[in-house]
């Protein structure tokens, strides 16, 4: 029997989560499996993986092959180090704690790599952050000038308008004022001339 070692899909759509099992080779993908040893999420950056790193050893040990993902992510974890230093303590080219010593230093490199991509990542969200809200803010210093520019020119528009209509109040009244005398002029003579015709009227 022919053993591999691959992905189990699980998760959702669009959110996938995959499990790292040693099964059959004649199984299906997602079917029956020997056991799983460790888990892998895509969805995180960096990717979260989790792998029983002595359990993946002993299998590689055992003749298991690995699909590429799986050896990436075996690679990515150091089994596959493990593996060929272990092979080498059984053919008497190092000595246990040798290969021990080496696996710690490759591991320690290893994490601070991933560290230092963790907060590059982190430092680049607070950068894109830091952006968006400097931008937002000139938006709303823009806003505020052209509300207050809008403001002052509704201001000096209402302040031309006020002597524009005093003005206006003025020439209705002179125009009101003429309209007076002209009739008050134009009654007088008939007045005078009804005085007459009672006078006459009188003396006859």
């Amino acid at each position: 029997m022919s053993v591999k070692i691959r992905l189990q899909r699980h998760g959702k759509k669009g959110k996938p989560f995959y499990w790292v099992v040693a099964a059959d080779a004649r199984s299906k993908r997602d079917g029956k499996y020997l056991e799983k040893i460790g888990t892998y999420n895509p969805n995180t950056n960096p990717a979260t993986i989790d792998l029983n790193l002595d359990a993946a050893v002993q299998w590689l040990h055992n003749g298991a092959q690995p699909t590429d993902t799986a050896r990436a992510i075996l690679s990515y974890k150091g089994a596959l180090l493990k593996h060929h230093l272990d092979g080498g303590v059984r053919k008497g080219a190092l000595t246990q704690e040798q290969a021990d010593a080496k696996l710690a230093q490759w591991l320690d490199e290893k994490a601070g790599k991933v560290d230092s991509k963790k907060e590059g990542l982190s430092k680049a969200k607070a950068d894109e952050k830091a952006k968006a809200l400097k931008a937002e803010k000139e938006v709303n210093a823009k806003r505020v000038a052209a509300a207050e520019a809008a403001a002052k020119v509704e201001e000096e528009a209402a302040v031309e308008e006020a002597p524009a209509e005093e003005v206006a109040e003025v020439e209705t009244a002179a125009e009101t004022t003429e309209e007076v005398v002209a009739e008050a002029t134009e009654e007088a003579p008939a007045a005078e001339e009804a005085t007459e015709e009672n006078n006459e009227e009188k003396e006859a």
